[in-house]
């Protein structure tokens, strides 16, 4: 079992000024942040991020949306990282979200959905890998 696990704050949380508030409630439930930077992605970099979902109805306005502004992507460890990250972000739509989850409380849409989780070790080491080197995690 891998330790890490990769997140993004997505566009709509960070213009929203949610980025201290994600990052306290990551830190405050036992992860540690190993890797962290502000970055914008282009075009190309999200097709190739969500290129597995390029032929879903919904890939164009994905790419628009996650190129509409900076996100903050962070790699994180804890003791079953990807499992408990995907617990304390809660469902894809907000308003299936369980109760005190990052996208019940930062979330506005299932579009716009506050933050990414990897959804398996392996997904992690790679979407970690597409962000940062490896002299970029502590």
């Amino acid at each position: 079992m891998n330790n890490r696990t990769f997140t993004m704050i997505k566009p709509d949380a960070v213009a929203n000024g949610h980025i201290g508030a994600i990052l306290e409630q990551i830190t405050s439930s036992g992860f540690r942040i190993v890797a962290l930077k502000m970055t914008q992605l282009t075009v190309q970099d999200a097709q190739e991020f969500y290129a597995i979902h390029s032929e879903r109805p919904f890939f164009g306005e994905l790419v628009a949306f996650m190129t509409s502004g900076p996100i903050v992507a962070a790699v994180l460890e804890k003791d079953n990282a990807v499992d408990d990250f995907r617990t304390l972000i809660g469902a894809t739509n907000p308003a299936e979200a369980a109760e005190g989850t990052i996208r019940k409380k930062f979330a506005t849409s299932m579009g716009e959905n506050a933050v990414h989780g990897s959804d398996s070790d392996e997904n992690a080491a790679i979407e970690a890998a597409f962000h940062f080197s490896g002299r970029e995690h502590f």
